[in-house]
């Protein structure tokens, strides 16, 4: 495998690959990063956040690559949306209701 077969991820992966990473090294070696102790606010900040943050994108990421159909291209959708139509053209069963004597009042108003 060469590096033209590794499919590249988007560039908020790798900024917050870069903040995890720059955190954690952060609150390992710097005391003071760390605050008060090691579950305070700072680290949260400098590792919590980033961490959770990305672990959300990729979560988002292999749900929208699990909702392409096999055999589909990845970019390709698979049919437009659909347009909605007029009362006159749904079925029966989808138009609305009115009752007979307030359609006659209308009628005859």
């Amino acid at each position: 495998m060469n590096r033209s077969d590794i499919r590249r991820e988007s560039p908020v992966d790798d900024v917050l690959r870069y903040a995890v990473a720059v955190g954690a090294t952060l609150v390992l070696l710097v005391p003071a990063a760390r605050g008060e102790s090691a579950v305070g606010w700072l680290p949260l900040w400098l590792v919590g956040m980033p961490l959770c943050a990305w672990a959300c994108l990729r979560w988002a990421t292999r749900l929208e690559r699990a909702a392409v159909p096999a055999g589909s291209a990845a970019g390709v959708q698979a049919r437009p949306a659909a347009v909605p139509r007029s009362p006159a053209v749904q079925p029966a069963s989808r138009r609305r209701r009115i009752p007979a004597a307030r359609r006659r009042a209308a009628r005859a108003a």
